[in-house]
């Protein structure tokens, strides 16, 4: 298998008015990704609203996404569940469909009983029984866990456990992973906000929101960093803060799909409980967009 790096959109999924995956408009969203200077498509992440799927609509995704993009571009799945029964056996289907790797998120409801020991015995049975590579996924806004840099680095020394996403967004953490990890391990940015820092520490990409909106841009991003051109891929790491914010910690799925729909993509609607952007927020997504040259960009 080819090594992991690149930038990677973690894709939206986009539901009907009736609640139902518009499998439609998901496919129009991959045919336009795959154009794009993506190094491939994380299917079943957080901005997919991955909770919110039925196992069945899981693997369909899965599908989708294997199916819409060329042969030359990476699809990650995220494949985390409360247990690691269930784990084993999302991570074994996905891989069916057509998955390169697993991001696996840690269980979370039992929060007192997930010991950093017990999280250890969790990804290394994980990546035991994976018949692709895993890649650990530290998201402790959602999952109210961290994942230290400590454990981290134990686990990079499983053959099968090939980098991490970490979107904790602590950079010294970040930074210690890199450290003390071995040199091929894919550290990802798990945020927009912080690809330039984490490529010029040594990262080897992201999977990020903003990538559902300026896919070509973060992906130029990366290239100039490595490249060693850090002028141009700093100014574009400036630019793209408060749309990255917009997306994310600002409006949430909700901006995101907003956005989306305003580049030329199918953001679509979220799926309940989860509601459209806030009021006024379309307003400053669109300014934002218009701003950068992405208004319209991918229709």
């Amino acid at each position: 298998m080819k090594k992991i790096e690149g930038v990677f959109a973690p894709i939206a999924t986009p539901f009907k008015a009736n609640g139902d995956v518009d499998f439609g408009k998901f496919a129009e969203n991959l045919a336009k990704f795959d154009k794009t200077g993506l190094a491939g498509i994380t299917a079943l992440g957080s901005n997919g609203e991955f909770t919110m799927l039925s196992w069945e609509e899981k693997l369909a995704v899965v599908a989708a996404v294997r199916k819409g993009l060329s042969a030359g571009k990476m699809v990650l799945a995220g494949t985390g569940c409360e247990s690691l029964k269930e784990t084993i056996e999302l991570t074994k289907a996905a891989a069916d469909e057509g998955a390169d790797a697993a991001l696996v998120i840690n269980p979370c409801y039992y929060k007192r009983d997930l010991t950093e020991p017990t999280l250890e015995k969790f990804y290394t049975a994980v990546a035991d029984a994976s018949p692709i590579p895993v890649m650990v996924y530290n998201m402790p806004g959602n999952s109210g866990i961290n994942l230290s840099s400590a454990l981290v680095v134990r686990l990079s020394a499983h053959k099968n456990i090939v980098g991490v996403k970490d979107s904790g967004g602590n950079i010294v953490q970040i930074t210690e992973i890199i450290a003390g990890a071995p040199e091929d391990f894919s550290v990802f940015a798990g945020s927009g906000s912080y690809l330039f820092a984490v490529t010029v520490l040594g990262g080897k990409g992201g999977t990020l929101a903003v990538a559902n909106v300026a896919p070509d841009l973060c992906a130029e991003m990366y290239a100039l960093c490595l490249k060693k051109e850090y002028e141009r891929a700093r100014k574009i790491q400036l630019d793209l803060m408060q749309l990255n914010a917009c997306v994310t910690s600002r409006y949430g799925i909700g901006g995101m799909k907003a956005a989306m729909d305003l580049v030329g993509f199918c953001g679509g609607l979220p799926r309940l409980p989860l509601q459209t952007a806030a009021d006024g927020a379309a307003a400053e997504i669109r300014a934002l967009t218009e701003k950068l040259g992405l208004l319209g960009k991918y229709r």
